[in-house]
């Protein structure tokens, strides 16, 4: 018996209860999956560079950087002020230290990147509910 149709089962439910969670979630939570997803590309980049995959490892941080892309034009600089311009400067670095990693094959660097977005990735999960919840509600009188 060929497990093969199991698999793609299994792969396809996976695909879409992952978009049924982007679909679904606040904005505050998406943030936090983009977050964790940058945290993961630049992993496995890490994996990568390690083994001597360069492709792969090219593919992780153009994912990464996309991310970092997607997060970036997320801010609102108008409501967030000083602390949207220092993230949009943070997510710049990040971005480039990316590139330096990817372009000296040097770990070290990556793992200066995933300690900055860890660090990002403990504040926004720090914020207190109600400041989340006042934000989402501001949001969403916006988009009326």
């Amino acid at each position: 018996m060929s497990y093969t149709p199991l698999r793609r089962g299994a792969q396809h439910y996976q695909a879409l209860r992952a978009e049924s969670a982007v679909a679904y979630a606040s904005p505050h939570t998406l943030i936090q999956m983009m977050l964790e997803g940058l945290l993961e590309s630049i992993a496995c980049a890490m994996g990568h560079m390690q083994r001597s995959e360069m492709g792969k490892k090219g593919e992780e941080i153009s994912c990464a950087m996309a991310i970092l892309d997607g997060l970036r034009m997320s801010l609102d600089k108008n409501a967030g002020g000083e602390i949207a311009d220092n993230l949009d400067r943070l997510y710049d670095y990040i971005s480039r230290t990316l590139l330096q990693a990817n372009h000296e094959n040097r770990v070290g660097k990556l793992e200066e990147c995933a300690a900055l977005v860890r660090e990002i990735k403990s504040a926004w999960e720090g914020m207190p509910r109600e400041a989340v919840h006042a934000a989402e509600q501001v949001l969403q009188q916006r988009a009326a």
